[in-house]
């Protein structure tokens, strides 16, 4: 019925010209590859500051405006001021109407939430924003259900369905929306968020803030994360088993995050980071939560493996949550010596039909296009589409 009523509302706004909302949170994603595991409060930001990273959200968020800026159909586009959304609007080639202007010294999170409550009252179609999971938390704490909203994955943490599978796809789905195609349709997506302090401490706390109107296209939307069951355990308990007895001797592995995952550091009887990036070698801890920059140090002179799993009903094999495994660290171990490990029922349960990498680099998620070997239990593998 939902459903039925949503294409009313999108066949009723055919032939007339939409209005975006768009906003930029300049410093999302700031900690993922020094591995904070978000950019979530002043303190953090400083340390990522202080650790050397850089704004990634821009770059994201101008792939996804040259491809609605490349829509033939003519929309309207409103920002905030500056790094807010103004200068990468511009950068795309597009003329927005700035409708807010940040004040100087102001927290990001009040700049994210006042810009969305005036593009709100301007009765935008549509609220595309670039961010993480905290930043869709701020927009939806102010527009609620009266505004569609679509984000641009540019976070660190991103388990809400509000994001498009990559930047790209995420720009094409809403020039599709501003073209009223018939193929975009609306959901209730889940707005989902992790306690970024727990998981500094070891801990996840997961908790769901909300559904947001969001529009939706397979292939171009990510599902929200999934959950595991018993029989699904077992197999990966068998398999990290499996994955420990084949380690090569004077070889490094890289443990990504994940639940999965660390079922391979506890075969080998050692501690782990639930959301870090651990290092082994010969049975021994190398390093714990690591950043890029530190795993980029210890892979000097050694072959090295990555170890992953399967970032829930995302289907994500890198660029969600695992940064510190960057573009340029996957670059240097190559795509014949990452390990896959994930259940068949997840691979089942995807939407999409494939894995999805979206690592920022468009030459390392090319390099990671085509089938990997997935494993799935003792002696057990297929092999599974990756897609960018």
């Amino acid at each position: 019925m939902r459903e039925q009523r949503d294409s009313d509302i999108s066949l009723h706004h055919a032939g007339q010209v939409k209005t975006l909302g768009f906003i930029v949170n300049p410093i999302a994603g700031m900690g993922g590859r020094v591995g904070l595991k978000g950019t979530d409060g002043a303190e953090v930001l400083q340390e990522a500051k202080r650790r050397g990273a850089q704004p990634v959200s821009s770059d994201r968020a101008l792939l996804a405006l040259k491809r609605l800026a490349a829509s033939t159909t003519p929309f309207r586009l409103m920002t905030g001021s500056g790094d807010l959304g103004e200068d990468v609007a511009r950068a795309a080639g597009l003329d927005p109407m700035v409708v807010y202007t940040s004040t100087p010294g102001s927290s990001r999170p009040d700049d994210t939430r006042n810009a969305a409550l005036v593009m709100a009252y301007a009765s935008v179609d549509l609220l595309l924003f670039a961010g993480g999971d905290g930043t869709a938390r701020d927009v939806l704490e102010v527009v609620g259900d009266r505004v569609p909203i679509l984000g641009i994955p540019a976070g660190v943490k991103m388990y809400s369905a509000v994001f498009g599978t990559n930047a790209q796809n995420a720009g094409s789905l809403a020039a599709r929306f501003v073209a009223a195609e018939p193929s975009v349709r609306f959901r209730e997506a889940e707005v989902m968020d992790i306690d970024e302090a727990a998981t500094r401490s070891d801990q996840v706390s997961a908790r769901l803030y909300g559904y947001a109107r969001s529009p939706h296209e397979r292939h171009l939307t990510q599902n929200a994360k999934a959950g595991s069951v018993a029989n699904e355990n077992m197999a990966l308990d068998a398999v990290s088993r499996q994955v420990v007895r084949q380690m090569k001797p004077g070889c490094l592995y890289l443990v990504g995050p994940g639940t999965t995952t660390r079922r391979v550091m506890t075969e080998l009887g050692l501690p782990s980071t639930l959301l870090g990036v651990d290092v082994v070698m010969d049975g021994a801890l190398v390093g714990s939560d690591l950043n890029e920059h530190q795993l980029i140090r210890l892979m000097e002179g050694h072959e090295t493996r990555i170890i992953v799993g399967v970032l829930g009903g995302h289907g994500s094999l890198f660029g969600r949550g695992n940064q510190q495994i960057s573009a340029e660290v996957i670059r240097r171990v190559g795509r014949e010596h990452i390990i896959v490990i994930t259940s068949m029922d997840k691979l089942i349960s995807l939407d999409a039909g494939c894995l999805r990498v979206d690592t920022g680099d468009a030459d390392v998620d090319a390099m990671l296009n085509g089938h990997i070997r997935v494993h799935t239990g003792p002696d057990r593998s297929v092999f599974f589409r990756v897609r960018s």
